[in-house]
């Protein structure tokens, strides 16, 4: 790494620094590091447990436990500035101790992490906001854009992955890391390098193995056969409910005034959508277990821009409403890109006895809210141009 001089069209090392000279340790800084800031290895992980050791018949604990976005178990063992000879074969026996994992424990193990590690109320925060925090199956399901814990597949066959995380490794662990690449097991090496640049500290993060040449090398998920076959019919027969209803759905709201619909086919997914004149902001008619909901979503490629156009329609929320007749859910998501607009009420959905008074709910709630918004989402158009969005 390097400082460019301007001045002298010169560029200057930055220098290397180890850990141990830092005086960091490998609980206290790096795991927390890493706890805090997971996407720090390169993709979307959601940290379930620090320093597990709910293993039987065995006191060993791994660093960090993680889920990524296909459900799979990521086991994350952590060294400073050396790896040591055998943080392979400790990773290996972490990850054999994990693959017999079921979906519950899992909920378990991670609900103990936010009991234990969440941040306690913060001021203004409800008690409700706090409570829904610390529901472990909750979190699972948003990380993993699930509509309930009953469509979530974790820690199928043999897809549980390594990373392994250190200053320097030794050959003999990138060595054996690259031969259980070509065996199919999924190993990932990460060198964390410090840097000093004047008072400032600086992180380096780079993945070594894989190399991007490496990468074809990774062999996808197996599945465990029991779990995975229940949760197959649990969707099967899911996609199967949601197609009919979404038939029926569209069937009476062709014969209405509301014509959004109009070019839209059924599927199989919890939800429908339809264009709401506003490009990357689609009205959503949501069909879950326990719950009917209409929203726009507002979901453009730029997190700026939403949180623009929500602002913007959250300044005319009086005006919005009152052409609703009813209070709305203003959902910013100040932690995630898109933002939500949603009316919502619980039902037993799959229930089919109801579904005739559910598609009249989701044809006189889409029509009030298409129409509260109409005006306003041209007035946000011309906003968007004028802050030279589009």
């Amino acid at each position: 790494m390097f400082t460019v001089n301007h001045q002298t069209n010169r560029i200057n090392p930055v220098k290397i620094k180890t850990f141990s000279e830092l005086g960091f340790t490998e609980r206290k800084h790096l795991q927390e590091w890493l706890a805090y800031q997971p996407d720090a290895l390169g993709e979307e992980l959601l940290i379930i447990q620090k320093e597990f050791d709910g293993f039987d018949d065995t006191r060993e604990r791994l660093d960090l436990l993680a889920l990524d976005k296909d459900g799979n178990l990521v086991i994350i063992e952590n060294k400073l500035d050396d790896s040591g000879r055998d943080v392979v074969w400790q990773a290996l026996k972490y990850a054999s101790y994990c693959a017999s994992l079921t979906k519950g424990q899992i909920v378990e193990i991670y609900q103990q992490y936010l009991h234990r590690y969440q941040p306690t109320i913060q001021a203004g925060e409800s008690l409700a906001q706090a409570g829904q925090l610390s529901d472990a199956a909750s979190h699972i399901c948003e990380f993993l854009d699930a509509p309930d814990l009953d469509e979530v597949k974790l820690n199928l066959g043999n897809s549980q992955r390594i990373m392994l995380v250190a200053a320097n490794f030794r050959k003999e662990v990138t060595s054996t890391a690259l031969w259980l690449l070509g065996q199919g097991i999924s190993v990932q090496c990460f060198k964390v390098t410090p840097y000093s640049l004047g008072e400032q500290l600086l992180i380096n993060i780079d993945q070594i193995i894989p190399t991007p040449e490496a990468r074809e090398l990774m062999i996808g998920i197996s599945a465990k056969e029991a779990e995975e076959k229940t949760t197959e019919v649990v969707l099967k027969n899911r996609h199967s409910v949601r197609r009919e209803y979404w038939e029926q759905v569209l069937e009476v709201f062709q014969k209405s005034p509301c014509t959004l619909y109009n070019n839209i086919s059924p599927g199989k997914d919890h939800w429908l959508s339809a264009g709401s004149g506003l490009s990357g902001c689609p009205y959503n008619l949501i069909f879950n277990k326990t719950e009917l909901r209409v929203e726009l979503w507002i979901s453009r490629v730029n997190t700026v821009e939403n949180k623009f156009l929500f602002d913007l329609l959250l300044g005319l929320k009086g005006e919005i409403e009152k052409r609703f007749g009813d209070a709305l859910e203003w959902m910013r998501l100040d932690e995630k890109k898109s933002c939500r607009i949603q009316y919502s009420c619980a039902v037993d959905a799959f229930n089919k006895d109801t579904w005739t008074e559910s598609v009249a709910w989701h044809l006189e709630y889409m029509s009030k809210l298409e129409n509260a918004l109409k005006q306003p989402l041209q007035r946000a158009a011309e906003a968007l141009k004028q802050q030279n969005f589009d």
